[in-house]
């Protein structure tokens, strides 16, 4: 008896026209899904560490999971730089977009604070501003995992 694993990969086998495949090269080749959050005009501030106050940065285009493409007037961001951002996102459907694990039971919260990693800047279709698209780097798990599920409850950007 030949089993599966032992069976002759020389062989000619009949084409299967139901035969799915995964080498597809147009393949969607992202760790998270990204989802369009522009028209719920949500604000991204800039995180100034040595104040604590936040200052209006921009508006959020979309996000996932791992990053974030905000759309702002602050022209001179450069890629491959840090930034500290605020990001504030409502409740949806019952679900809270972070956690705070600070205390012996999680709490929800609506807001995260962290670093995130500019990868690239490009030009907005409005005239004097431009799209920053980066990762969110010092996310920890547990809001990452919080984040996605906040997200699948959101329309998927193109």
């Amino acid at each position: 008896m030949t089993t599966l694993h032992e069976r002759n990969k020389t062989a000619k086998e009949p084409k299967n026209p139901y035969k799915i495949d995964f080498q597809n090269a147009a393949a969607d080749r992202r760790e998270y899904r990204r989802h369009d959050m522009e028209q719920q005009g949500i604000a991204v501030s800039r995180w100034d560490g040595t104040k604590r106050a936040p200052k209006d940065f921009g508006r959020l285009v979309d996000l996932s999971a791992g990053g974030v493409r905000i759309r702002t007037n602050q022209t001179n961001v450069k890629p491959d730089g840090q930034i500290r951002v605020r990001l504030e996102l409502p409740a949806y459907a019952g679900i809270s977009p972070f956690i705070d694990a600070s205390s012996e039971s999680p709490q929800p919260k609506r807001e995260w604070v962290g670093w995130m990693s500019i990868a690239r800047v490009l030009p907005s279709p409005k005239p004097g501003e431009v799209e920053l698209a980066g990762r969110l780097i010092d996310m920890d798990e547990m809001d990452r995992g919080m984040l996605g599920l906040y997200l699948s409850t959101q329309p998927l950007a193109a």
